[in-house]
């Protein structure tokens, strides 16, 4: 369906008004699943249709594209590439501006969200449409984590968002639960990470490495940008956390691995350490020793092979130096964490008070062990 006629923003399209519809910018890592997720639960979302864009026909990639295809998502494309795509059997249904047009949230799952930004969805703005983009795009929007920060959401005014990484829910998480407490009282004296990432995702044919690669101290104040990332997301809540944090690359794919030692202002036992860990739905505790069992237990038992948990903590690894610091490691499901809070956030544009309500249908995939 190509459009054309007089629109200012994009000629001839008019958004189907009533109708609930997202389209998602990228097939990748993140993009993939989330389009799959969302197709998946269509109707228990309450959305009405979903769209997605891929930039590059590919041979290679259309496979995947059919099978989104058969879930019920519409592909869209750059006007271009149509025939491109049509002439590789990969069959679009909108033009790309078009589709941003069209929908009411738009989740950009691309390392150019804040260029898309300034391009395309500043021009779309109004309406109650909201604009997502991930971890990488520091500054696109308010910042946010799936029942971290939920409440520092305004409607109204924040019509752009940004997911956070994976590793910064990792650490979100982490001192969220075991630090600040149901209470969320300032309980954090200072935190410090080791974020061990992987080298590259299965699904990536490049950038894996041979040896394990040390990351700079880019940012005197936080280390490195999981730090600062987690920082800022808790001053979105008027909180003003002394985190730190390094990182460096490791000759794996299977998932992040990261050290945390937290010290706070007053004694937390480690019994209740482990109720409040024991507590959270985002929070998954294992026994495994190896992030490659781990993954594998994603692959088998996630959704689309993903684990939806914000971390996963080896509870071998829990200890306590003294009454006011607690030492452990855990695992980050890159390739899932943030997947919960896009869907999140897309909800909140679209149902700002059932959201949560909505969110329930995904709780089976949310494990309390791995």
């Amino acid at each position: 369906m190509n459009s054309s006629g007089n629109n200012p923003a994009w000629p001839g399209v008019t958004r189907k008004m009533g109708k609930k519809i997202v389209h998602v910018v990228g097939t990748g890592t993140v993009g993939e699943p989330l389009i799959g997720i969302l197709s998946t639960f269509r109707e228990q979302f309450g959305l009405d249709e979903v769209t997605f864009h891929k930039r590059t026909p590919l041979l290679t990639d259309r496979s995947k594209v059919v099978v989104l295809g058969k879930k019920g998502a519409k592909l869209c494309v750059d006007k271009d590439r149509w025939q491109a795509f049509k002439e590789m059997g990969m069959e679009p249904h909108y033009e790309a501006e078009e589709a941003i047009d069209r929908a009411n949230v738009v989740i950009d799952c691309t390392p150019v969200g804040n260029e898309n930004k300034e391009k395309y969805y500043k021009r779309y703005t109004g309406n109650g449409r909201g604009f997502i983009a991930q971890g990488s795009e520091f500054g696109f929007g308010q910042m946010y984590a799936r029942g971290i920060n939920d409440k520092a959401l305004k409607k109204g005014s924040d019509s752009f968002v940004q997911i956070v990484s994976c590793n910064t829910h990792n650490l979100a998480v982490l001192i969220d639960t075991i630090a600040l407490g149901p209470e969320k009282e300032d309980n954090l004296e200072e935190g410090r990470f080791v974020c061990m990432r992987r080298a590259n995702d299965l699904s990536q044919d490049s950038e894996f490495i041979a040896a394990p690669e040390v990351e700079k101290h880019d940012d005197p104040r936080f280390g490195t940008h999981q730090g600062r990332d987690a920082h800022y997301l808790f001053k979105t809540l008027d909180l003003d956390l002394d985190i730190y944090s390094s990182a460096l690359k490791l000759n794996t794919q299977y998932m992040h691995t990261i050290h945390f030692d937290l010290k706070m202002r007053r004694g937390v036992g480690m019994d209740e350490v482990m109720h409040r860990l024991k507590s959270n739905r985002r929070i998954a505790l294992t026994n495994k020793k190896s992030a490659a069992s781990v993954f594998s237990f994603g692959r088998d038992h996630g959704i689309f092979g993903r684990i939806l948990n914000q971390t996963v903590i080896a509870s071998h690894t829990l200890t306590m130096k003294g009454d006011r610091e607690v030492i452990g490691m855990c695992f980050t499901p890159q390739d899932g964490n943030s997947l919960g809070s896009s869907i999140s956030a897309t909800l909140w544009f679209l149902y700002p008070d059932s959201y949560e309500e909505r969110l329930k249908v995904l709780r089976p995939y949310f494990f309390s062990e791995i």
